[in-house]
């Protein structure tokens, strides 16, 4: 059964929450009904046992996310005070995703621009196809990027690329964001599926309380040193050692066998 609104889309296939940006003709852009609907769908794979990792995509060939829906600023962002309300409903959408202790991966075809990447590089993993282009372009629309999501982008990329990517508000292309540490992976059109299907495959293999020992570390590490949750960290992973997941894989390595972990 799907999960969210007509606009945006949660599927459960196997191991994998998909969430689907389903705006195609406009370009997958995001409406405020869309931020509203992701911490509902993010919270019911965070709940299901069964999903192990989520993946996020756009519908169609044209587009990821192309950004907030324009259409919309008029009505929902005409000044600081109505700015304020959208600011709310897309940061609560962004602090879901980054607060999900499951790993997340972004599927990016074609257009990833603006709130479209700030999705993208609030997912632990982005694969792009060859053709897609990225941007951040609130200097030419005269809006304010709020800290958050300059401080993920400067996490990825420095300082230095960081200041590029906003200041000149251009179009990176998938080669570019791959050196620049916007991406992980960049592979031919036709293969981008397999490719993350294969990637779904094997994190969805691994042992889940491994996983999110480790997503909790990598989080922490980026956080200032004074602010650490190191006891989390550590209770994350006594979790792994006194699990029977830890001794499913000894078993399983001992009789050369794949591991059938349960996340317990």
């Amino acid at each position: 059964m799907d999960l969210g609104v007509e606009q945006l889309i949660g599927r459960k296939e196997g191991p994998v929450g998909w969430v689907i940006f389903n705006n195609p003709q406009r370009r997958n852009a995001v409406s405020l009904e869309m931020w509203r609907a992701i911490p509902e769908v993010i919270a019911a794979f965070e709940a299901d046992a069964e999903v192990r990792l989520v993946v996020f995509r756009g519908a169609g060939e044209r587009a990821f996310v192309s950004g907030a829906d324009i259409s919309q600023f008029e009505a929902q962002r005409g000044d600081a005070t109505a700015e304020a309300r959208y600011s709310a409903a897309s940061g609560a959408a962004s602090a879901a995703i980054a607060g999900m202790t499951k790993p997340s991966l972004a599927m990016i075809r074609g257009y990833c621009i603006g709130g479209g990447l700030a999705l993208a590089m609030t997912a632990d993993i982005r694969i792009c196809e060859v053709g897609s282009r990225f941007a951040i372009p609130a200097a030419r629309l005269g809006l304010g990027y709020g800290f958050a999501g300059l401080k993920m982008l400067v996490d990825l990329v420095g300082p230095a690329v960081a200041k590029e990517i906003m200041f000149t508000a251009r179009q990176f292309s998938a080669e570019e964001a791959l050196r620049v540490g916007l991406v992980n992976r960049v592979v031919p059109a036709a293969e981008l599926e397999a490719v993350v299907g294969d990637y779904a495959q094997m994190i969805g293999a691994n042992a889940p309380l491994t996983l999110r020992a480790a997503k909790l570390a990598i989080r922490e590490a980026l956080r200032d040193p004074d602010k650490r949750r190191l006891a989390d960290v550590e209770a994350a992973v006594a979790a792994c050692f006194d699990s029977a997941d830890f001794k499913e894989g000894r078993a399983a390595f001992m009789e050369k066998r794949a591991p059938m972990f349960r996340g317990l």
